[in-house]
């Protein structure tokens, strides 16, 4: 019997050529995951603050060196990581609890959706998850808007979330106007992730933690989570969740 694993490599993620990353990922739409990256984690507010960007392949893994803006500069001066990225956690080598835990803008956005639609949206996830078909072994994140029109999976949930964040900057699709819906569970980097996205609705197929709908409900986020088959669960906002 052949199996087909998946990749997991070192990806150097470089501002103005200094490293503010190693992350361990799957190597592709290494361009999505170095914006969707850089604008989580706070070091560029828009997509035209990255001047340049280049994925550049090395012997033991991949860099993806961008050059932005000084005032995107100055910002990622204030918010430093220094990382070597493990798959689970989204937050480890961050050297400030306040950075682990900081402040996101509230969601604004009268989008909502159906019962239906998110049980829709759901079952729609598994149409888009080709590397997980062929390995059982990478998490998925889509973007819904009606149908899901994008998609992208990785080893890493948040590295999955980060590189859909990515293809919606890089493909100018309005993130208040849809739902993200993951593969993983619902941890407070995802959280934070979606709230700085903009997006008003995220979906998923797992849990969430505690904290993380703490989080969720202060940024008016709308969380669905537990939603499998016929059934979800919503832990917040639920006025986006019609009948």
């Amino acid at each position: 019997m052949t199996r087909v694993l998946p990749q997991e490599v070192p990806v150097a993620i470089v501002f103005n050529g200094t490293t503010q990353a190693v992350m361990m990922a799957t190597p592709d739409k290494l361009d999505a995951f170095g914006i969707g990256f850089a604008l989580t984690e706070g070091t560029v507010t828009r997509g035209d603050e990255i001047e340049t960007l280049e994925v550049i392949r090395h012997a033991k893994g991949y860099e993806v060196r961008m050059w932005v803006s000084d005032a995107a500069a100055d910002r990622m001066a204030e918010r430093r990581r220094s990382m070597m990225g493990p798959v689970g956690c989204g937050l480890c080598g961050i050297d400030s609890l306040d950075q682990a835990v900081r402040d996101v803008p509230r969601v604004i956005s009268d989008f909502a959706m159906t019962t239906e639609q998110v049980r829709a949206a759901t079952a729609d996830l598994r149409n888009h998850q080709p590397l997980h078909d062929q390995t059982r072994a990478v998490h998925g994140a889509a973007f819904w808007q009606g149908d899901i029109i994008a998609a992208c999976e990785d080893v890493g949930r948040h590295n999955a979330l980060d590189k859909l964040i990515g293809t919606l900057m890089q493909r100018g699709i309005d993130p208040e106007q849809g739902a993200i819906v993951l593969t993983s569970r619902v941890s407070i980097d995802m959280v934070q992730k979606v709230a700085i996205l903009g997006a008003p609705i995220l979906i998923a197929v797992s849990a969430p933690t505690a904290q993380a709908i703490e989080i969720a409900d202060k940024s008016n986020l709308t969380v669905a989570a537990l939603s499998r088959g016929d059934h979800f669960e919503t832990f917040t906002h639920p006025e986006r969740i019609r009948p």
